[in-house]
């Protein structure tokens, strides 16, 4: 008899005691979900509990994933629980005292992106690592932390480009706007990172959480009331009419779903008003 028990869709492996990694997986697409942002807090405080972990890795069983944006239909209010707001994750994932690193194969767009960008760290596979912030394109804000993020790290003009385009960015590109750390073939990607997340859970502790705090200190990071406001504006977008009619068309023409129009959304969200959902073309 087949189990009908969901996977686990955050897995958890200690590679040692100093070195994590958590697999997103929750195939096909690792929309952020309830399930998924549930998983993150319990990480969250089981990482900040620990006393010897120093290093936690995050990568994606999906193939053609990372981790999506926000599931639509379930998942924004769960952002928004006061005790476990969204704007509260981002700023204890930035400041405790463990280094995250993400490893990216596949899409990672909207809160995908934001989560990515809120840890301290992003390498990516050059063949198969695709960016975007699609939700100007979507009819809303982006409410997740990139306003606060891209600014910092690829400037004013390429925030601008990224956010009010809403297209999609390989991995070359991302690395040259300083949005990743480095773009990496992706036979070599594997190694590279596990090498750096060993080395640097190889050193003293104490010199590792005092580095990442006084970075943090002299670079900044967004407040949880600016990610609010940001919130607030998303929400805000959601309650119009003519975001509600686009987000609806969306929707049919196949958002939330595994295929076309979520493979390519940079490219379909110019095209949605003529999109066949099942050719993937213009009408």
């Amino acid at each position: 008899m087949e189990s009908t028990a969901k996977p686990q869709v955050l897995i958890i492996t200690k590679v040692t005691p100093r070195y994590w990694r958590a697999t997103f997986n929750d195939p096909p697409m690792n929309l952020m979900t309830p399930e998924i942002y549930e998983g993150l807090w319990t990480l969250l405080n089981e990482l900040e509990r620990d006393q010897e972990v120093q290093v936690i890795v995050f990568d994606s069983s999906a193939t053609d994933y990372f981790i999506m944006h926000v599931d639509l239909v379930n998942g924004s209010k769960a952002l928004r629980v006061p005790e476990k707001s969204w704007a509260l994750f981002v700023q204890r994932l930035a400041q405790m005292p463990v280094v995250s690193i993400c490893m990216i194969r596949g899409r990672v767009r909207g809160i995908g992106s934001e989560f990515a960008l809120s840890c301290d760290m992003r390498f990516a596979s050059v063949e198969k690592a695709i960016w975007g912030q699609p939700e100007v394109g979507s009819g809303v804000v982006p409410g997740g932390g990139c306003l606060e993020w891209l600014p910092r790290l690829v400037g004013r003009s390429r925030a601008l480009e990224i956010c009010l385009g809403s297209d999609d960015f390989d991995a070359k590109t991302a690395e040259l706007y300083n949005w990743i750390n480095r773009a990496l073939p992706d036979s070599e990607l594997d190694g590279f990172v596990d090498a750096l997340a060993r080395r640097i859970a190889s050193f003293p502790k104490f010199p590792v959480a005092q580095t990442k705090a006084i970075i943090n200190n002299r670079a900044g990071i967004p407040s949880p009331a600016g990610i609010r406001q940001t919130q607030d504006a998303f929400m805000q977008c959601r309650s119009i009419p003519e975001v509600q009619q686009r987000i609806q068309k969306l929707f049919e023409a196949g958002l939330q779903e595994h295929g076309d129009f979520e493979f390519n959304l940079g490219r379909n969200l110019a095209l949605v008003d003529t999109y066949k959902k099942n050719t993937g073309q213009e009408g």
